[in-house]
């Protein structure tokens, strides 16, 4: 393949914005009207993430074992969109004709490329879905709370049907029948423990209309459906180095999990948690962080505000924060949150000396697509 060739003619089609995907999907559901029901009522969130996740693909298309794990997660997941292998080509056929719409220097060698790499990925794809087919496509899942913290956050524990099982820092996609066929990342705040319980931190975007849907409308015993678990903050059980937590916003969530982790099945170590918010009352699970403190003498809670010149607590953005605190040269790192505070400490700490590979980062975004990419992670 003429790879240099690919991704010059992905970007001429990524360059058109909204009109590729647009051609895109009505090519797709003129010709193949049975996948529409497969896609939200609203195509107005479904557009842009398309393109990202074929942009993520072309990225790596000549790094093979970096791509095929991304691929055969997709795979396992999309089966909660009800995707069968009859539906690959029809994808397929759609793709190949929005490239070539949008490339006037489209000929017979691309297009055999283009043929060749998207049957190495639907293949991957299908394999994986295959392989998964002995557990269910969804879980479906109970509210069995809902707690309004602030206006626009709320935290919810729900109760998955049949169990499920996740890893700390994992995320978990979420249907509501609020808002049919449009799925959202959210992660876990804690490990799968003996009630069964998942709980997840949930703040309302702009124009987001699941995370909106789940603070302002859900309630306890509304039924929600979760899709597979997928890896994004990547925990690393097998090590037993002390830890140093940073987090902003609803990245409290993942953070929070790898402390529940630690404490019920350790091994022991130090861990030393930074949270960070503009203001005071930002800090909306400030109960449970209090408990937290409280009850293990291994872990260190502290609270950083930016923009809260009344406030008690430390000053600064929480990066500027962790490093006041540090060196930190001995820990594994993991940082969740809004992509500047999580891109300021992730550099920070690369600067102070601690070593990429031991830094690991998620960011919560109201743009991240798919699983890749708040509580709510892709909205």
């Amino acid at each position: 393949m003429d790879i240099p060739a690919m991704r010059a003619n992905f970007a001429k089609a990524a360059a058109a914005g909204d009109e590729a995907p647009l051609y895109f999907y009505a090519h797709l559901f003129l010709t193949h009207p049975e996948t529409r029901s497969m896609f939200p009522v609203s195509m107005a969130h479904q557009r842009d993430r398309l393109f990202a996740a074929l942009g993520e693909v072309v990225a790596r298309v000549d790094d093979l074992p970096s791509l095929v794990p991304i691929l055969q997660q997709l795979g396992r997941d999309h089966r909660k969109f009800g995707a069968l292998p009859a539906h690959y080509p029809a994808v397929g056929a759609s793709l190949l004709a929005t490239l070539q719409h949008f490339d006037d220097e489209w000929d017979e060698q691309l297009a055999a490329d283009w043929a060749a790499a998207y049957e190495l990925v639907a293949q991957v794809m299908v394999e994986a879905a295959e392989e998964a087919s002995d557990e269910p496509p969804w879980w479906k899942a109970e509210v069995v709370s809902h707690e309004r913290r602030t206006f626009d956050t709320a935290v919810l524990r729900l109760r998955p049907e049949p169990e499920l099982t996740w890893l700390p820092g994992d995320s978990i996609s979420l249907e509501s029948d609020l808002r049919p066929r449009l799925w959202r990342y959210y992660s876990p705040a804690n490990v799968p423990r003996e009630d069964g319980l998942l709980e997840i931190h949930v703040k309302a975007h702009d124009g987001g209309p699941v995370s909106g849907a789940l603070v302002r409308q859900a309630g306890e015993g509304d039924i929600l459906r979760l899709g597979p678990p997928v890896g994004h903050l990547a925990f690393d059980p097998d090590s037993d180095r002390d830890l140093l937590l940073v987090a902003g916003g609803t990245g409290w969530a993942p953070v929070k999990a790898v402390v529940d982790q630690i404490a019920r099945h350790g091994p022991p170590r130090r861990v030393d948690l930074f949270l960070g918010a503009r203001t005071e009352d930002h800090f909306y699970d400030r109960a449970e962080l209090a408990r937290l403190d409280r009850e293990h003498p291994w872990l260190s809670v502290t609270l950083a505000v930016s923009d809260d010149k009344e406030s008690d607590l430390e000053h600064g953005d929480v990066g500027e924060v962790v490093l006041r605190h540090g060196p930190w040269l001995s820990r594994d790192a993991y940082v969740a949150g809004p992509a500047a505070m999580v891109e300021d400490t992730a550099g920070r700490l690369r600067a102070s000396g601690l070593r990429s590979e031991r830094i690991r980062t998620e960011i919560f975004a109201p743009s991240r697509p798919g699983p890749s990419a708040d509580g709510e992670v892709t909205e």
